[in-house]
C-alpha cells in the first residue's frame, strides 16, 4: 500500500553529515519536509537543495523543519552542504532502509541501465507525525515554493 495523507510517517534515526543521529520523533509538534533525492552534487539535486536553501527563511518563519535524505555518505553530504551553504541537515540512508520505508528506493533505469537508487519524492509530515502530503517524482524547480503554498493551505 502506498503511503498517503493521514498515514503515520515511518519513524527513523539517521546520521547527519557530522555523524549525529537525527530522529523523526524529535520533531513532533513541528511540520517536517522530508525530501529524498538521488545524489549530492548532481544538477537536479543541487537545484532542489538550493531551492530549499533559498526559501529557508520562510520555512524557519513557519517553524518547519527541512531534512534531505540520500544514500550518499557523510563526507559527500558535508562537501555538498558546504559548497552550497545549505542550512538544513542532509541525512545518510546508507542501506536505503528508510528510503524503502518511504517507498522512495528501488529499481531505476537510466540510459538503458538498471540500478537500485532513490527516487525524488517528498513527504510533508504534520506536527502529529502523520503524512499531510506526498509529492512523487518531484520536479526540482519551484518545489520548495510549492510546498510552502500547500502548507499555507493546509494550515488555513
Amino acid at each position: 500500500m502506498p503511503l498517503k495523507p493521514g498515514d503515520p510517517a515511518p519513524d527513523f534515526s539517521l546520521p547527519d553529515g557530522n555523524g549525529n543521529p537525527v530522529n523523526l520523533k524529535d520533531f513532533r509538534g513541528k511540520w517536517v519536509v522530508l525530501y529524498f533525492y538521488p545524489r549530492d552534487n548532481t544538477p537536479g539535486c543541487t537545484t532542489e537543495a538550493c531551492g530549499f536553501r533559498d526559501a529557508y527563511a520562510d520555512y524557519e518563519a513557519s517553524d518547519v523543519v527541512v531534512l534531505g535524505v540520500s544514500t550518499d555518505d557523510a563526507k559527500s553530504h558535508t562537501k555538498f552542504t558546504t559548497k552550497y551553504n545549505l542550512p538544513f541537515p542532509l541525512l545518510t540512508d546508507a542501506d536505503g532502509a528508510v528510503s524503502t520505508a518511504y517507498e522512495s528506493y528501488g529499481l531505476k533505469k537510466f540510459m538503458g541501465k538498471e540500478y537500485m537508487g532513490i527516487s525524488r519524492n517528498t513527504f510533508l509530515i504534520d506536527p502529529d507525525g502523520k503524512i499531510a502530503k506526498v509529492y512523487l517524482k518531484v520536479k526540482p524547480d519551484n518545489h520548495a515554493a510549492q510546498i510552502l503554498e500547500d502548507l499555507a493551505a493546509l494550515r488555513a
